[in-house]
């Protein structure tokens, strides 16, 4: 069993298997998981020769992964229920329904903008655990939520977390590598110079992928979630989500090149807010004609979870409200700034890092793992939920109450996550140490066979193989880890830039994120969405592959320079691809009525959002 094209598709078996479950079958992911856990441990015991011990020890490392997943998804839902229950949600609501009430721009500002800063403090799944259930208040679809909170998470995620998936991702990955330092003494750098520069042409790779992100946000929301299903509706948004894009992505490449990696997300983030909002409250390239999803007596059933989601209706806010804005904004602005301090601050860092629950050496096997409760974006959640119970002068009842409902949600989640994630070990950890059989791991495996298909036109293919690993690993900062070097050493034998090819692989990992099933299920699980995971991942799919075809193109510009050749000729087309579709859906929803629900109020007639 040494042949390549039937080892991938081995490799290739596990994954497949749970997307068809997820999206053709529509199977909750508490039984997906599963089914995908059997199989992959079945194909590494009797194909890759894996160690049943090596097995068990990577189920259990898995676990160990998990629970600190489910430690983070308890926080964001803790915070969420006690601004619930203080009744702060209503005061939110209202700021951003007072900046627009057009629901493009709400997802815009909320998940573009707010999402990336929040990936750039702390990344690993984190702003749509953060993002979904502050538009599901608003108003939002639990559904819609969620794929906003999914969609973003792209353009900023090789940056997440104070720029880990590069700094240690990517570092990580090449460190020690056959070829590598020979590389960076040719151009002059040391390692750390090496990893900077992949990491100024990744964050290139993403400043143009990213431009049309917040656009394609806007055409699914409307057609997905608007009355008419009109894609074409979120063209009427098209110049405010370019100014949105350019907003973030402009200084973000600016961040990286002056101040480092460590930087870009974090401060690209916020300061696309700043300027995005200060513009919208001076009604800037705001869409003329306000868009809002058709009353909720007219969802979709699937639409919605077990938390009742939020009107943004002015009469919700003026009869609920009792939190004065400052206090209601006060528990996101000190999640904001706890994980800024405790990422920044270095000897705080350590500190932090140091208090650890770890099972080194499982078995003997060398695998092992750790959880930081302390430096976990979940003690930041529980910290400012505490803060919060006295800011807001929360009775005990209202405490209790909150703890309740973080808990029966956080049930739905575990489940899944308890096998998707030993699932990713098993996948991972079938290397020649582990086994007798001395194959590469299913990964690597698989990334081979890739290679072999991907020949000199490799830079198309790259981004695809990152997002692969990050599917599923689950992050991109691991999938960095597991394909860096693969990649660096496949542009060696190919003659092309390998900084360029690890670049492409950083930023196809990000978009990879956008289709991982356990940022999937914590994205759901904190608006009551379990169980509906293929139904997200089916809407995602879309925008990741536009974000991989764009990076892998813009990085084979990267690699051969600005001419007529397969780089040029895919982005061109595919954007071409891109408008011609846009033209078409604009045309057909033409002949359709325009709903009620998406004009603006006649003057004299009354404030507050079109119903």
């Amino acid at each position: 069993m040494d042949h390549l094209a039937v080892l991938s598709l081995l490799a290739l078996a596990p994954i497949v298997l749970v997307g068809i479950l997820l999206v053709g079958f529509r199977l909750p992911a508490m039984y997906a998981m599963p089914v995908g856990y059997i199989v992959v441990v079945g194909i590494a015991v009797y194909f890759w020769q894996t160690e049943w011990v090596a097995v068990l020890a990577s189920s259990i490392q898995g676990l160990i992964l998990a629970v600190g997943l489910l430690y983070i998804i308890f926080g964001a839902l803790l915070l969420l229920a006690t601004l619930t229950k203080s009744r702060a949600i209503a005061t939110i609501r209202r700021t951003f329904t007072d900046i627009s009430p057009d629901r493009r721009v709400q997802a815009i500002i909320i998940g573009w903008l707010f999402g990336s800063f929040i990936e750039g403090a702390s990344g690993f799944g984190t702003p749509a655990a953060v993002v979904a259930p502050l538009m599901l208040a608003l108003g939002f679809p639990a559904m819609a939520a969620v794929m906003v909170g999914m969609v973003i998470q792209s353009t900023p995620v090789s940056f997440g977390a104070v720029g880990t998936p590069v700094l240690v991702g990517v570092s990580g990955g090449l460190e020690g590598g056959g070829g590598v330092e020979e590389r960076a003494a040719a151009l002059g750098m040391s390692f750390p110079e090496y990893i900077s520069e992949i990491g100024f042409q990744t964050v290139l790779l993403h400043a143009g992928a990213g431009t049309f992100v917040p656009l394609l946000i806007c055409c699914m929301l409307c057609g997905f979630y608007g009355k008419e299903r009109r894609f074409s509706d979120g063209l009427g948004a098209w110049k405010f989500a370019l100014f949105a894009a350019f907003a973030l992505t402009i200084p973000s490449v600016l961040y990286n090149y002056f101040l480092g990696v460590e930087f870009t997300s974090l401060l690209g983030g916020l300061t696309g807010l700043v300027i995005v909002v200060l513009a919208a409250r001076k009604g800037f390239l705001l869409p003329k004609t306000v868009w809002d999803f058709p009353p909720r007596e007219d969802w979709l059933a699937r639409w919605t979870g077990k938390i009742e989601s939020g009107d943004g209706s002015s009469e919700a806010v003026s009869t609920e409200h009792r939190i004065g804005l400052l206090r209601a904004w006060a528990p996101y602005l000190m999640v904001a700034a706890v994980l800024v301090i405790t990422r920044t601050i270095e000897p705080l860092k350590v500190w932090l890092e140091g208090a650890t629950l770890s099972w080194d050496d499982i078995f003997g096997t060398g695998i092992g793992d750790a959880v930081e409760p302390l430096f976990s974006p979940g003690a930041t959640f529980i910290l400012v939920s505490l803060v919060t119970y006295g800011l807001h002068r929360m009775g005990r009842r209202q405490i209790l109450d909150s703890w309740k409902m973080a808990g029966s949600q956080l049930a739905g989640a575990a489940v899944a996550l308890l096998f998707a994630v030993p699932l990713v070990r098993v996948f991972i950890n079938t290397g020649a140490e582990f086994g007798d059989t001395g194959l590469e791991s299913m990964p690597l495996t698989l990334a081979a066979g890739a290679a072999e298909l991907g020949g000199t036109d490799w830079p198309l293919v790259a981004p695809w193989i990152g997002a692969l690993g990050a599917f599923v690993a689950g992050s991109n900062t691991v999938s960095n880890l597991m394909f860096s070097l693969f990649q660096h050493a496949t542009a060696d034998r190919i003659a092309a830039p390998p900084e360029s090819v690890v670049a492409a692989q950083a930023a196809g990992g990000a978009a990879g994120n956008m289709i991982t099933v356990h940022n999937v299920v914590a994205a759901s699980a904190v608006v009551g969405l379990v169980g509906r995971e293929g139904d997200v991942l089916r809407q995602t799919v879309l925008p990741m592959t536009y974000y991989l075809l764009v990076t892998g193109s813009l990085a084979y510009v990267l690699v051969n320079g600005v001419a007529l050749h397969a780089g040029t000729i895919m982005l061109t087309a595919t954007l071409a691809a891109l408008a011609a579709l846009l033209a078409w859906l604009k045309r057909r929803d033409a002949k359709l009525p325009v709903p009620e629900h998406t004009r603006l109020p006649r003057p004299g007639a009354g404030g507050g959002r079109p119903e």
